[in-house]
């Protein structure tokens, strides 16, 4: 997976709270470690279940990760947190998952 400009999708139930403060403290990961997406974007799971496969990362909520096997299968990186606003349980994903160092 390229690490620089790869796309990342954040998704919450709605897309309107919980995924912004997910993609604010992604945003605070990636400028920690110094990696500067193309693009990230946050929405609620029915946008995100459709448009997954265009998204090299799609973060959500643990529970919710069955719902991106097409995606997963098409290539998309799948990560489920636990804590979706932990920024050590982001970055350590992100570590485990080869996209950071």
């Amino acid at each position: 997976m390229a690490k620089e400009n790869m796309s990342i999708l954040v998704c919450c139930a709605n897309g309107a709270g919980s995924s912004l403060m997910m993609k604010m403290t992604m945003q605070k990961v990636l400028d920690k470690v110094g990696l500067k997406p193309g693009k990230i974007h946050h929405c609620a799971l029915s946008e995100g279940k459709s448009a997954a496969s265009q998204y090299d990362v799609v973060f959500c909520a643990q529970n919710f990760c069955n719902m991106f096997k097409d995606a997963a299968a098409r290539g998309t990186t799948v990560i489920g947190l636990r804590n979706i606003m932990s920024p050590k349980e982001i970055e350590d994903k992100m570590k485990e998952h080869g996209i950071i160092d």
